[in-house]
C-alpha cells in the first residue's frame, strides 16, 4: 500500500477522534491502529512518522509516536 495511501487513512481515523479531548483522541487512534492495521501497514505508517511524518495531522502523529512496532518489522 502507497505511503500517501496509509497517511490518507491515519488521518480519516483522526478525523473521526478529533472531536474529542486530546487525552482521549490520542490514545484512540492508536488503538484503532493497532488493532485494525495489519503489521506491515503499522510498519510502513510508523517509519514514515518516524521520517518526519509530513501530511499527517497533529493528532495522528503523536498517536502513531506511541506505537510499538509490530514483531515481524
Amino acid at each position: 500500500m502507497s505511503p500517501d495511501r496509509l497517511i490518507y487513512m491515519a488521518n480519516q481515523i483522526g478525523k473521526f477522534f478529533a472531536a474529542q479531548k486530546e487525552s482521549e483522541a490520542v490514545p484512540g487512534i492508536k488503538t484503532h491502529i493497532e488493532k485494525f492495521w495489519d503489521p506491515r501497514m503499522r510498519a510502513r505508517i510508523i517509519a514514515h512518522n518516524t521520517s518526519g511524518g509530513d501530511g499527517l495531522d497533529p493528532l495522528v502523529k503523536q498517536a502513531i509516536s506511541n506505537l510499538k512496532p509490530p514483531p515481524s518489522a
